[in-house]
């Protein structure tokens, strides 16, 4: 009898439980409740294709560093605060903060190409001269032209398919520079060949828009930091964003103490030389100078931050173009200068070119009244004697030795210059 009573009471316990079960299955505010709570959702930080410019692909840098900015491996500074909004479209560089571990962050430069007016300006310019249509695909557009048409046939990159882009790079194109750019172009698996069998169309592409619009981040790739070069590495591009190390623009030291300036300026002396002589027998010249020209690093090396007019001539092999095969012109020459724009001349390009710009546009303002007299008023005679020496070599060259003779002993040796402290200690170089 008492196993009878214990069996009841198990069936009607099974039972309740059951009924239970059900009601809370058709209660779903009762459900919700006895659930655990549900996991926290990180929040996620949305670019959209156009702020990056992925939605113009191919007509675009590249995709290489993509990944990392949706992984939020790379961070603009605006997302450390707590509205987490993506900076203005329409700025031309950013602040940014870069990892490969989620637990060291080191800075680094975000920019564009151009600016976005300016890209939009050359993509309606790409519709309307092509297409006859106020919007249309640029890749499509593109694709269609005479001059891409043969860098799909082509096998190799040679001047004739070069010919008439604005950059300064490629006024005067050698076959070897050519065949370095290709060899080392970043935006594609490294096949270390001068022949653009690795390339794909899309590839093609990219590298011909980016050469038209700005030559700064192929310089990048084809003249490493690591190499020994003044140039800040490259780390990748995603749409039409390039992702550089970071250095502060030279106008941000217009202010600092004599012993800076005075370091700074030797630097940028020292910089001008070794683009006018290095062991490649490239000559390297600038069209234009200004204070964002040159960056200066937090260990307080200063490099080259703006390539973009950056000229070179192949001291080796010279140029494969005379100067009237450079008038033929296309829209890839119009992107973002006017396509009137003469072409300056191989021939009449000088050695002091970029000497005399840098004594006329920077070291005054890098440079004045920093000293006690009469350092002073030599530095500002050298300076002088520099940015007037268009018609005299010799004067500049002298002006220039002399003016880094008497900078060299008024800078210091500290920590406040760790690219080569403590070195300096222990050598007389510094």
């Amino acid at each position: 009898m008492g196993r009878r009573i214990r069996c009841l009471c198990s069936r009607v316990a099974d039972s309740l439980m059951l009924l239970l079960v059900l009601a809370l299955s058709c209660n779903p505010s009762t459900a919700a409740t006895a659930s655990p709570s549900a996991p926290h959702i990180k929040p996620s930080y949305s670019f959209g294709r156009t702020f990056l410019g992925l939605d113009k692909c191919n007509a675009c840098i590249g995709t290489s560093i993509c990944k990392k900015f949706f992984k939020e491996e790379i961070r603009f500074d605006t997302w450390l605060s707590s509205h987490l909004k993506l900076p203005p479209s329409y700025l031309l560089s950013y602040s940014g903060n870069y990892t490969d571990d989620a637990k060291s962050w080191r800075l680094v430069d975000i920019t564009r190409l151009t600016s976005k007016y300016q890209h939009d300006r050359a993509d309606k310019r790409i519709c309307t001269s092509l297409l006859k249509t106020k919007t249309c695909s640029l890749e499509r557009a593109l694709r269609r032209t005479h001059r891409f048409q043969k860098w799909l046939r082509a096998k190799r990159l040679t001047p004739d398919l070069v010919q008439g882009l604005s950059s300064p790079m490629l006024r005067c194109p050698s076959q070897r520079l050519l065949d370095r750019i290709v060899r080392r172009y970043a935006e594609v698996p490294d096949a270390g060949s001068i022949y653009m069998d690795h390339l794909t169309d899309r590839d093609k592409l990219r590298l011909l828009y980016t050469l038209s619009v700005n030559s700064h981040p192929i310089l990048l790739q084809i003249f490493p930091d690591v190499e020994g070069w003044p140039f800040p590495r490259y780390l990748g591009s995603c749409g039409r964003l390039l992702v550089s190390a970071s250095t502060r623009p030279l106008r941000d030291f217009y202010g600092a103490a004599p012993e800076v300036a005075a370091d700074l300026a030797l630097q940028l002396l020292a910089v001008l030389r070794s683009m006018g002589t290095n062991d490649l027998n490239y000559f390297f010249y600038f069209t234009h100078v200004d204070a964002g020209t040159f960056g200066v690093f937090s260990n307080g090396h200063l490099f080259i931050r703006d390539a973009s007019t950056l000229g070179i001539i192949d001291k080796e092999e010279g140029s494969q173009l005379i100067d009237s095969q450079q008038e033929y012109k296309d829209i890839f020459s119009c992107l973002t200068v006017d396509c009137q724009s003469a072409f300056v001349s191989c021939d009449s390009i000088r050695e002091k070119h970029s000497l005399v710009m840098v004594c006329q546009e920077l070291l005054p303002k890098l440079l004045k009244g920093k000293f006690l007299q009469p350092v002073q008023e030599k530095i500002d005679s050298f300076l002088q004697h520099c940015a007037g020496g268009l018609t005299d070599d010799q004067g500049v060259n002298e002006a220039v030795a002399r003016l880094a003779e008497l900078l060299k002993p008024l800078r210091s040796c500290d920590s406040r210059f760790a690219y080569r402290y403590p070195d300096c200690k222990y050598s007389d170089k510094y």
